[in-house]
């Protein structure tokens, strides 16, 4: 099992969750984080820490987000690591809580 970064994270791109995992799972993209799920300990640490609430445990995804269970294990493997918060996308505020936002994910 692993936990997985969702769709509200996409053109969020907060990092808190980054300081606080003890094993740099974490990959990052230009506009998107995703947890390596060959590296996640399933502590759960950095789910309390995501300002846009888009972490969550592999058996709690719920339906319209299991696609990124797929989406962070496919992109774990070209995305960078990252291991230091940086500040959250310019427009953050305005694309958290926003839906249907997978189209906007760069990859």
């Amino acid at each position: 099992m692993t936990h997985v970064v969702t769709e509200n994270c996409i053109n969020c791109k907060y990092t808190n969750c980054v300081d606080v995992c003890p094993v740099d799972c974490f990959r990052e993209g230009e506009n998107f984080l995703v947890i390596d799920p060959e590296e996640c300990i399933d502590c759960a640490v950095c789910i309390p820490e995501c300002p846009a609430n888009a972490i969550f445990f592999e058996e709690d995804l719920p339906d319209n987000q299991k696609i990124f269970l797929s989406i962070n294990k496919e992109l774990s493997k070209t995305f960078k690591n990252i291991n230091r918060s940086k500040k959250p996308m310019e427009d953050s505020e305005k694309w958290n809580g926003k839906s249907n936002k997978l189209q906007h994910l760069k990859r």
